[in-house]
């Protein structure tokens, strides 16, 4: 018994030793993405709704759909751009205005897309070319090193914001396929993510970057 004391004693005397160290030790969360004001950013986007529309629907299918795109990624996507760390000739006559922008501009403009309702498209009626693109999206290719697509984009290809995978249902097809030949070539190499998509597009032949572009042009929930 008397061992007994001497020994919850210790605890005692320990314990708020032990408990006062944990209290010490910060907890560090991951940081959370700050988003921007739609309302501002819509008193920035003069410049852009010429090729990418009032509302963000691009009328070519050679340029991009911004509405509905998530926050995160057209915001690195902005900066790329503006740092000149991506390249694209349509951007040229707009990136000395996103040079007169700060970041907080460019968080304003990527939530007034996002804000905005993306429309659908329609994939080619080819057999052939659409079971190309549903196994290579949902399943990938093991074999040619080509993971699923959903694995980042998700199943009905609607991204991902928080990792800042961008949407790609119902994208521009010529878009879709400028932006897969653009990685399989690297001429596309700008942020932390370009070397997987580098990586993925450089084992996709042409047919295979058809099959996708109208696969995920036609995709929808």
């Amino acid at each position: 018994m008397k061992y007994f004391f001497i020994l919850l004693l210790n605890f005692i005397i320990i314990f708020p030793i032990l408990a006062a160290d944990d209290n010490d030790k910060k907890i560090e969360l991951p940081d959370t993405f700050d988003g921007g004001d739609p309302q501002k950013g819509a008193t920035l986007v003069e410049s852009c709704a010429a090729c990418h529309g009032s509302e963000g629907v691009s009328i070519s299918p050679d340029w991009p759909k911004l509405a509905g795109q998530n926050q995160k990624y057209l915001y690195k996507q902005l900066k790329y751009f503006k740092d000149g760390s991506r390249m694209n000739a349509l951007m040229m006559s707009v990136t000395p205005y996103l040079q007169t922008l700060n970041d907080k501009d460019l968080m304003n403009i990527s939530a007034f897309y996002a804000s905005k309702q993306s429309s659908t498209g329609q994939a080619k009626n080819d057999e052939e070319l659409l079971n190309t693109g549903t196994a290579l999206y949902r399943l990938g290719n093991s074999k040619k090193n080509i993971p699923a697509c959903t694995s980042c984009h998700s199943v009905y290809g609607q991204g991902n914001s928080l990792a800042g995978y961008p949407s790609v249902a119902g994208q521009q097809i010529g878009y879709l396929k400028s932006s897969l030949i653009a990685y399989r070539s690297k001429e596309r190499n700008a942020g932390e993510k370009a070397a997987v998509m580098q990586a993925i597009a450089a084992n996709l032949t042409d047919y295979e970057i058809e099959a996708l572009a109208n696969y995920m042009h036609g995709l929808y929930r």
